[in-house]
């Protein structure tokens, strides 16, 4: 298959130079000025390349391996060959995002598919639109009534951003995604086909066979340094915010209802949904598929692990898992009996068998 590098290889930096950006210690001064231009997997490493390993469950990998230099701690780098330039660091899988970001910048953000500055003829932008110095609209971009964007911001191609919505500065917004009733702030990336202030889930019993529906007159409060993933949802409130803590991250394909608040730092991973009214403190964990029930708060420090249905509230620093979540040392302790006894039941069934 022909190769078709989609994010171009640096120029090239020393092995040194990259060491002490990353923080971690060079094992062989030699191979200090060895110039390192990509990551890649161990067992597809290049010379110019820099990979890493987390754990010693590959480490046979790396007996093969052509690359550059390896960022590891000092348990890997107890089993790396001799031709082998280690980056020593107590944290690999952060000097590794350190080393990332600075060999391809372009790849942390989603790019211009229309790269031209300034703001496309293509684009319509309302009369009343107040647009700093710097913004960069694609074309075929919306932008309604009285919206306020700030420098260096970027709005993607067909990107719809709704009346008197105000963006801060250096945000990136990727193609398809559409904002309404919202308030974000600086350095934020919204991902491709993501949706912020549509109206949230909210109906009550009608007069006759059916339902009403409650209206949402609520907004959206993204703070600073928050990144969404690809076609997540996030609805405004019905009469109070919706709001995302500053440097949350927000993974592909998650549903945020109606006056949600996630604190600070969190992680959630996709396909998880967050019903209305769920109060998320700083710095909690959210596993992949997991549901949060509405009304129920969720202390600080807490991880839930995937496929959990989370159905009450969660104490500060709790890990819980399973359906319903609870403690995790209960559910895996439950998990490991249920093994024991459909394994006893098998063993029993093969000797009757016999």
């Amino acid at each position: 298959m022909e190769s078709r590098p989609f994010y171009p290889r640096h120029q090239g930096i020393h092995l040194a130079e990259l060491a002490e950006a990353i923080g971690a210690e060079l094992s062989d001064t030699q191979a200090a000025d060895r110039p390192i231009r990509s990551v890649a997997p161990v067992s597809r490493a290049k010379a110019d390349d820099v990979c890493y390993l987390l754990t010693r469950r590959h480490a046979e990998e790396l007996q093969a391996t052509q690359a550059g230099a390896l960022i590891c701690d000092a348990a890997v780098a107890k089993l790396a060959p001799a031709h082998l330039p280690v980056l020593l660091t107590s944290k690999p899988h952060t000097a590794f995002a350190l080393a990332g970001a600075l060999l391809h910048p372009q790849a942390l953000r989603p790019e211009a598919v229309a790269p031209e500055s300034g703001i496309s003829p293509q684009a319509f932008v309302h009369p009343t639109a107040e647009l700093e110095e710097g913004v960069e609209i694609e074309p075929f971009a919306v932008i309604g009534a009285g919206a306020q964007i700030g420098s260096g911001t970027r709005i993607g191609p067909n990107v719809v951003i709704g009346a008197n919505v105000a963006i801060g500065r250096n945000c990136t917004i990727a193609a398809g995604a559409t904002i309404a009733t919202a308030l974000i702030g600086n350095h934020v990336i919204i991902h491709p086909g993501v949706r912020i202030g549509q109206d949230g889930f909210g109906y009550a019993p009608g007069v006759r066979p059916g339902m009403i529906k409650i209206v949402q007159v609520g907004r959206v409060i993204i703070q600073d340094h928050v990144e969404i993933g690809a076609n997540t949802t996030i609805d405004r409130g019905t009469m109070d915010d919706t709001v995302i803590g500053e440097g949350t991250k927000i993974d592909n394909l998650v549903q945020i209802g109606h006056n949600v608040r996630i604190g600070r730092h969190c992680g959630v991973v996709a396909q998880v949904g967050i019903a209305g009214s769920a109060i998320i403190g700083n710095g909690v964990m959210i596993g992949g598929n997991a549901g949060i029930n509405g009304h129920i708060t969720i202390g600080d420090g807490v991880q839930i692990g995937a496929k959990s249905g989370v159905i009450a509230s969660i104490a500060p620093g709790e890990r819980v898992a399973g359906v319903p979540a609870r403690p995790i040392k209960d559910f895996l302790r439950e998990i490991a009996e249920i093994t024991s006894r459909t394994r006893n039941k098998q063993r029993k069934s093969g000797a009757k068998d016999e």
